[in-house]
């Protein structure tokens, strides 16, 4: 039983888009005919974050919303700016360089209403492993949020979702406007227990070149998943810096002893930067756990779960 008449039995899917020119079009065409297949009052809109191509022009000739930024804010502020302008609670995010699926968008909000309160589409395939570097960084990222919210999470941030956008509302001091951003909202929908669920997807070569700057986007990444390890769950976080310091000081004796040929005071200098850095650290740490009471926020979508929903969450 899908939710009552008004608003929130509808669906929004909103477009970011940054110089798409050469994908948008196919890709606003995709949605359209995905949509065919969905007994839901629907609306498309594409946010155009600057772009100094066609792109908003090509866009608006397909007859849907168009949303404008004077300049290029960010992945992240072009999906805010379309969740925030969406008539529906229900909204579906696909990225416009043709890398994502949209024939999946029917299955994605069929799983969203059987009572989960965000979908994500898991990538798989050559294509979504990419270079050596993204996927060492993926490896990291996912480790750390699965042991900050002790579930399995196959993609931390596809840019291939439904969701509710109250609790996405809720919480927009928090969220980055970079490419962080679908990261950010994995990690406080399950870190405030949230039903969460995934549905396998394959993933195509993009069109066009990606805009994804792996140690500025990475380092921001990094940042946001500590800030909320240090709000939801200090103890862990505490606990696995621990276990790193004791892990990073096993090297270096053992290194030490090993490559006799150095000096000692190389390795005693090394030791106390090691240390050191642990220490600012923990005391940054420290500092969000003070603050946590103050700025952790409790996310609600307001839905009902189906009948028999409740032992649905993420796979």
């Amino acid at each position: 039983m899908l939710l009552s008449m008004g608003p929130s039995s509808g669906l929004t899917v909103v477009i970011p888009a940054y110089n798409e020119a050469e994908a948008i079009e196919q890709t606003i065409t995709a949605v359209k005919q995905a949509l065919t297949g969905i007994k839901r009052q629907t609306e498309i809109l594409v946010v155009d974050d600057g772009s100094s191509d066609d792109t908003a022009a090509i866009a608006t000739g397909c007859g849907v919303q168009v949303i404008c930024h004077p300049i290029n804010s960010g992945y992240g502020r072009a999906l805010f700016t379309g969740i925030e302008a969406a008539t529906y609670d229900t909204v579906v995010i696909v990225d416009a360089d043709g890398t994502y699926p949209i024939k999946y968008l029917p299955d994605l909000v069929s799983l969203y209403d059987r009572g989960f309160d965000m979908v994500v589409g898991a990538r798989q395939g050559h294509h979504y492993d990419g270079s050596l570097g993204k996927r060492m960084l993926r490896v990291i990222f996912r480790f750390l949020v699965e042991f900050a919210s002790g579930r399995s999470i196959p993609d931390i941030n596809s840019g291939f979702r439904a969701f509710s956008r109250a609790p996405v509302l809720a919480v927009r001091a928090s969220l980055s406007s970079g490419f962080s951003f679908t990261t950010t909202i994995t990690l406080l929908f399950l870190l405030n227990h949230l039903f969460v669920g995934y549905l396998p997807i394959p993933y195509n070569k993009r069109v066009g070149k990606s805009r994804v700057h792996l140690f500025p986007d990475g380092l921001r990444s990094l940042q946001i998943i500590i800030t909320a390890f240090a709000q939801y769950n200090p103890v862990k976080l505490g606990l696995l810096l621990i276990l790193l310091n004791l892990g990073g000081n096993l090297i270096l004796v053992i290194l030490s002893l090993g490559l006799l040929l150095m000096e000692r005071s190389f390795w005693v200098i090394l030791a106390m930067a090691w240390n050191t850095a642990y220490l600012i650290m923990g005391f940054t740490v420290l500092a969000l756990m003070l603050i946590r009471h103050k700025g952790r926020i409790s996310l609600s979508t307001g839905r009902s779960p189906q009948a028999g929903s409740t032992s649905h969450g993420s796979k």
